[in-house]
């Protein structure tokens, strides 16, 4: 039997979630402002070591034991990871575009009627802990979300290089198709990563993100 895609991960991995995804670049638009990508290697390279070497070891770590703590009814220890991520931003760019999309998914789950979201009602959670609360009400088992989650990374910022740099559609479908086992490894690396592990280093990111704060000319919000 051919285990069955969550169509409600369809739903939460979509850009037409409303939690404003579009409008961020997180760093991209100064890494193109420098010409550190410029065309579509470069973006590739940018996305996709990202999500690889960033986002697995900090973001998808953190997601899976957001997970199994709403899985086991620990709040406190959901908090507690939560609160982690969050502390683990390089900027505060990073850091309110983080918050802003939790905040704008918080509502539309609690506009959803989804019942452990308002458990956090006082708490501005991360967009990665937000995810996990919609993921645990839809019974979305933790790994295929965190599928979804890297999914919906890489489509915005793919979409963000589209514009930027610019790319043209069959480009941004390259990207796309090469992701797929780069997220299959993503997943699998956050899946065997001990808690002293957790953590990136990403120097250039954090960079770019600072830069974009105060860059003059920007399409993408800061």
């Amino acid at each position: 039997m051919i285990d069955a895609v969550p169509l409600h991960l369809l739903r939460l991995s979509s850009p037409s979630l409303p939690v404003g995804a579009f409008s961020y670049s997180r760093g991209m638009e100064a890494a193109i402002e420098r010409g550190w990508v410029k065309d579509e290697a470069s973006a590739q390279n940018w996305i996709l070591g990202t999500l690889e070497h960033v986002y697995a070891a900090l973001d998808g770590v953190l997601f899976l034991r957001m997970s199994a703590a709403l899985a086991e009814g620990d709040n406190a220890a959901f908090t507690r990871y939560d609160s982690w991520l969050r502390a683990a931003r390089e900027s505060q760019e990073l850091q309110q575009e983080d918050l802003r999309m939790g905040a704008a998914l918080q509502r539309l789950l609690r506009d959803l009627g989804v019942s452990c979201a308002a458990d956090f009602a006082g708490r501005n959670l991360s967009f990665p802990a937000a995810f996990a609360l919609a993921a645990h009400h839809w019974q979305i088992p933790a790994v295929q979300a965190l599928q979804g989650l890297m999914w919906s990374t890489v489509e915005g910022q793919v979409s963000a290089a589209m514009r930027l740099v610019p790319l043209g559609q069959t480009s941004g479908q390259r990207i796309m198709i090469h992701a797929v086992d780069i997220i299959h490894r993503s997943v699998d690396k956050a899946a065997r990563t001990d808690d002293d592990e957790i953590g990136n280093t990403a120097v250039a990111l954090a960079m770019a993100s600072a830069w974009h704060e105060v860059q003059y000319s920007r399409l993408f919000r800061s």
